[in-house]
């Protein structure tokens, strides 16, 4: 079988590689895992067992860096690390020193960027975007097309729509002023947002906070409320069936 598999790579027991793998230095590969063909994994990248990697998905890429981006590649980044029981789609590119739990669900097309941190049971959809410096808890949705903004951070059981946007800079690539303002959008525990809701930089959704589909959020969101809207007002309370405490022993 054509593949290249380093010297200096760990595979546990039962691992299955496919054709055109390639498995570079340093890497480990816990027991029962299965590697998919055209499977590109970089340097020192852990993998946890009975871990599924689907064809062409590239594990702990580098950053590339414009002339004209504001911020350059980090040095000295470290492998990226994917845990136990985790399922990885086709075509997904996931980034160096980027941190994922056990039995998360990755499907095909999403990109995780460097720096990056994710917890466990976890859902991102197809064609999902994860930018930079993003922390992640457990058990979150994110559909199809969604894109979370850099420097952002969403706790548990939260809730992202197909093509939600978030963004993180109001000043929109203009003034050096908005080098003291990056910031990303903060999803507290239980907050839901609809399908193609846009929030603005540095929101924040509080716990149980529900934005409505189409919305456009340029201010905080109450704890357990309703906003819809351009820009969002606030309509009423979240359900009592909605809220999260409600809903815990549901999948």
């Amino acid at each position: 079988m054509n593949q290249y598999i380093s010297s200096s790579a760990e595979l546990g027991a039962n691992v299955q590689i496919g054709v055109n793998a390639v498995i570079l230095d340093r890497v480990r590969i816990g027991a029962k895992s299965l590697i998919g063909n055209n499977v590109v994994i970089h340097p020192g990248s852990v993998i946890g067992e009975s871990v599924r990697i689907d064809d062409n998905t590239v594990i702990g890429k580098l950053p590339l860096s414009s002339p004209r981006s504001i911020f350059k590649v980090p040095t000295g980044l470290k492998p990226a690390s994917i845990g136990a029981f985790c399922q990885i789609g086709a075509n997904v590119v996931i980034y160096a020193q980027c941190e994922i739990g056990q039995r998360n669900l990755i499907a095909d097309l999403a990109t995780i960027r460097e720096n990056v941190s994710i917890g466990d049971l976890n859902i991102i959809g197809r064609n999902v975007a994860i930018e930079n410096y993003v922390s992640i808890g457990s058990r979150n949705k994110f559909e199809t097309n969604c894109y979370i903004t850099a420097y952002s951070t969403i706790e548990d059981y939260c809730f992202v729509a197909p093509c939600v946007a978030t963004s993180n800079d109001n000043y929109m690539a203009r003034d050096p002023e908005r080098f003291k303002h990056f910031k990303g959008v903060t999803l507290k525990r239980g907050a839901r947002i609809g399908v193609n809701a846009t929030i603005l930089p540095g929101k924040v959704l509080e716990q149980d906070a529900c934005v409505a589909g189409g919305a456009v959020v340029s201010r905080d969101v109450p704890a357990s409320k309703i906003v819809l809207g351009s820009p969002a007002r606030e309509l009423r309370d979240v359900p009592e069936a909605q809220l999260l405490r409600n809903n815990l022993d549901r999948p």
